[in-house]
């Protein structure tokens, strides 16, 4: 048996080499498998990124690799042997021809690229996943539900809910008015501080609202428990990182004044100024922004579901109400405020009080302390009552007419009148800024009702409002032509209620004028009811016309109007140089009868753009529709799809190959179609937002 010995050591060594070189085929076929894979996986990427018109992403194609290649095996050997591994008659010999090759390596391919697309569809390229903001969110959104439980049982307890819900009832009487306008002031005074601004704000829209519900909602009130001074002499030092006694020589623990953003004390300065702290009230900020994402998304709910919600554009004014609100709560944009106020208004005997920088914050705001009376509480006879409110009112329109930023809210409590007969303007957590074309509408709005001018003034508001497209010119200048004649002949006692009127007027030819305009309305309507408590029968329209009417003559005296035309024609010298040359080119072509004119209608790319994609859809709508046709008759002339296709002869399994790649086409091209539209959709989403 051993007659060879020399061949024992032959016969062990191969013996014990055959495990190591069957281990290394075995790692070679695993690692040109995966180089296959990773092949077939960046193939499956590019041919997906090209036809679905996706962008290539390889974490994306990693994931579609693994969920949609063993899919499309699976579905392969289904289709090929019409049973499961698991079945008793699976026969794994017959996976051996090219055959079943060329369907599973396409089955694959369709399977990886669906799971790619799919992706593409439910997390469209750019979307970021972000866990931890994902449970935040998840935390809000149920704070937010409590919060949006509590409000819909505030309005449901007040009898709201209904109302707000449905279609308002054209034949409500007055009564009815009376008794919604009343529970829904009830309901915001109960729903908490922003609410109530949000009806202050709502009271001032004549324009938007009935007089009953400007009424009601002009009741309301926040009285607002003080913060302990152990709060606020945290959030002071905190905010300017200094001790309280460090920073203020002395510093009153009694608030002077305590709203529902922030509280004022007493204090002075170690140089012995004597100063006012506002300080912003603790945990206020979160609750803000809670509420205010919950008003745009009533706003929002109400938008799509009311009839009264677009008339009167409650998403504009609930954006507004919020971006006012917001920046009450930085005082920083406040100090700002006060600075471009009070250069405007230089040369003013209205006092604003100065802001020392160096302690502001956003949460803290430390300024100048004007000694005087509220004017509510101050007692002033007939003529100083007259004069306070003719330098409120050139004040006001001062800041409105000439500089474009002007106090939006000049209620009573905003005014003192000083110890030394003086008047000062305070709280500039809402101002309005105006651009100069703007301001131009206004001036030239002011010298037509002057005038009388109907023409100009329907003029002048079809150059400011939002979208005057369509609207009947007409029948709007002779509604304005009834306006005047109502509140502007001999005898007529004219007020700010005109504005109104006028405002109302211009909502109801489906116009809407811009936010900026209507706070200067607003804040005209607020400054009115402050003039005529100062001096009753004090007539503002006529004040307004007096300054209108001076500013005017200022603005066309001979060295204004000279120095304006000489910039208008320095302005206009680079066309009229042009002009002579071109009008003899034109001139001359009409001479020699070669005067033409070109049209490109689709001059703009946006026009191209969008003729060029409807056209490709098109084209790729009705190649899916035959590619289809013809697939499906391909199977019924191989007797169908779900044959077993190892049981069919060679010429009808080609012709079943050709059928599922013209299927796969006719699936791949309606893909197509479908990522098109969803980023269409989405473009059209981002476009409104």
């Amino acid at each position: 048996m051993f007659s060879h010995p020399e061949q024992f050591p032959v016969h062990t060594s191969a013996v014990l080499a055959a495990p190591a070189a069957t281990d290394a085929g075995s790692w070679l076929g695993q690692i040109l498998s995966i180089g296959l894979f990773v092949l077939l996986l960046l193939g499956l990427g590019v041919l997906a990124s090209r036809m679905m018109g996706v962008p290539f992403n390889a974490p994306r194609l990693v994931i579609a690799g693994a969920v949609g290649v063993p899919i499309g095996g699976a579905a392969s050997i289904l289709l090929y042997l019409g049973s499961t591994p698991t079945s008793p008659d699976f026969d794994p010999e017959r996976l051996a021809g090219p055959g079943f090759v060329a369907l599973m390596s396409l089955a694959m391919a369709v399977a990886a690229m669906l799971v790619f697309v799919a992706l593409e569809l439910a997390l469209p390229q750019g979307t970021r996943l972000r866990p931890l903001a994902a449970a935040r969110g998840t935390v809000l959104w149920f704070k937010r539900v409590g919060r949006y439980r509590r409000i819909v049982w505030i309005l449901a307890r007040h009898g709201l809910w209904g109302y707000v819900t449905r279609r308002r009832d054209a034949g409500e009487d007055a009564s009815t008015q009376r008794r919604l306008a009343r529970s829904l002031a009830r309901s915001m005074e109960e729903a908490g501080v922003v609410f109530v601004k949000l009806g202050q704000v709502m009271a001032t829209r004549r324009d938007l609202l009935p007089p009953v519900f400007v009424e009601e909602l002009g009741r309301l009130h926040s009285e607002v428990a003080p913060v302990p001074f152990g709060q606020v002499r945290e959030a002071v030092e905190r905010s300017l990182g200094r001790p309280l006694d460090e920073l203020f020589a002395d510093f009153s623990a009694e608030p002077l004044a305590s709203a529902s953003i922030a509280q004022a004390h007493l204090a002075r300065l170690p140089d012995g100024q004597e100063v006012v702290v506002k300080v912003q009230r603790p945990g206020i900020v979160p609750v803000v922004r809670r509420d205010l994402d919950i008003i745009r998304r009533l706003a929002r709910r109400f938008q799509r579901g009311t009839e009264w919600g677009p008339a009167i554009g409650v998403v504009d004014l609930a954006e507004g109400f919020a971006e006012a609100l917001l920046e009450e709560l930085d005082f920083e944009v406040e100090a700002a405020n006060i600075a471009a106020v009070a250069e405007a208004t230089a040369g003013s005997p209205v006092r604003i009080p100065t802001v020392h920088e160096a302690y502001t914050t956003r949460r803290v705001m430390v300024m100048e302390r004007l000694h005087g009376t509220p004017l509510g509480s101050a007692d002033l006879d007939g003529a100083d009552g007259g004069h306070i409110a003719r330098v409120l009112l050139d004040c006001l329109l001062e800041q409105v007419m000439m500089s474009g930023i002007f106090h939006a809210d000049p209620h009573p409590g905003n005014i003192m009148v000083l110890d030394d007969g003086g008047v000062g303007l305070l709280d500039y957590g809402s101002v309005g800024r105006l651009d100069g074309q703007t301001r131009e509408a206004l001036r030239m709005m002011l010298l037509a009702i002057d005038r009388t001018d109907a023409v100009l003034l329907t003029d002048t508001l079809l150059d400011v409002v939002d979208d005057s497209a369509g609207v009947d010119e007409e029948r709007l200048r002779r509604a304005l032509g009834q306006f005047m004649a109502r509140y502007l002949h001999s005898g007529a006692t004219a007020s700010m209620r005109m504005f109104t009127e006028l405002m109302l007027i211009v909502t109801r030819f489906g116009l809407s004028l811009p936010p900026e305009l209507a706070a200067v309305f607003r804040a005209l309507a607020t400054l009115e009811g402050t003039l005529v408590h100062l001096s009753p029968g004090f007539d503002t329209v006529t004040e307004a016309r007096r300054f209108a009417e001076n500013r005017m003559a200022d603005a066309l005296s001979a060295d204004n109007v000279r120095d304006a035309a000489m910039g208008e024609l320095a302005a206009l010298m680079p066309t009229l140089r042009r002009l002579p040359r071109r009008f003899d080119r034109i001139t001359d072509q009409l001479h020699k009868g070669r005067f033409t004119v070109r049209v490109r209608p689709f001059a703009h790319p946006e026009d191209r753009a969008l003729l060029r994609h409807a056209a490709q859809r098109a084209v790729l709508t009705v190649l899916a529709a035959v590619t289809g046709l013809m697939s499906v008759g391909l199977f019924n002339a191989v007797e169908g799809p779900g044959v077993v296709w190892a049981d069919l002869s060679s010429r009808a399994q080609v012709l079943s190959i050709a059928a599922w790649v013209l299927l796969a086409a006719s699936g791949l091209m309606i893909l197509r179609l479908l990522v098109g539209m969803t980023k269409l959709g989405a473009a059209a989403r981002a476009a409104d937002t």
